[in-house]
């Protein structure tokens, strides 16, 4: 039940349905998702380290803000990790995690031709597990789970005024490929083409209106 609430809550901050700074609380999200105190704690605890919201003690759980600085900051990092995550899963993915991986490649495509936002944002969740799975790595898997929920969260909030969907998910469809085709290399190459991407996005919200 707490994978449960972590994913839902997640997607709700994510998806911006809570928006940065609103107040929540453990009572509001029990009643909104049908689940227990106990469930929705443990998950706000881990929103916590992944920076998503904030617990003031004595004074309320509120939704973190989003800053484009602390933003390009981890980009610094998430592109060391994501190339090495990529790398390492094209080398030691099971057969099977292989089959996953061209799933998710049609998933992707599926949500480039329709342009659709959240069907993108819960393929690349999917994609960012099943790649923390399949590098077989679990120090770098528990480094890039603090971001990915924060990255999403930003592409999700400026994308319509600085990003290209079909793009973004073609580029994350190339990683996919690479590594259900067993090319490190190009997988490497591929992550890094698609944290350029980011990265020129992240930098556009500045100046974009």
């Amino acid at each position: 039940m707490t994978d449960l609430a972590y994913a839902e809550i997640e997607e709700m901050i994510v998806t911006l349905r809570l928006a940065p700074g609103r107040p929540i609380s453990e009572g509001e999200l029990g009643a909104l998702l049908g689940i227990g105190r106990t469930p929705i704690r443990e998950a706000l605890q881990r929103l916590a380290r992944e920076r998503l919201v904030t617990i003031l003690p004595r004074r309320g759980i509120i939704v973190s803000e989003i800053n484009v600085a602390s933003q390009l900051r981890l980009l610094e990092v998430r592109r060391v990790l994501e190339r090495l995550i990529a790398s390492s899963a094209a080398r030691r993915a099971t057969d099977e995690e292989r089959a996953q991986f061209r799933k998710i490649v049609a998933a992707f495509e599926k949500t480039a031709k329709a342009n659709d936002d959240v069907g993108f944002m819960r393929t690349d969740r999917a994609f960012n597990l099943l790649c923390s799975q399949a590098a077989h790595n679990d120090f770098a898997a528990g480094a890039m789970s603090l971001m990915h929920g924060l990255s999403r969260r930003f592409w999700y909030l400026h994308y319509k005024q600085a990003a290209d969907l079909p793009l973004t998910a073609k580029l994350h469809a190339d990683i996919a490929r690479a590594i259900a085709d067993g090319k490190a290399g190009e997988a490497g190459k591929a992550s890094d083409r698609l944290l350029d991407a980011i990265e020129k996005f992240t930098r556009d919200t500045l100046v974009t209106p």
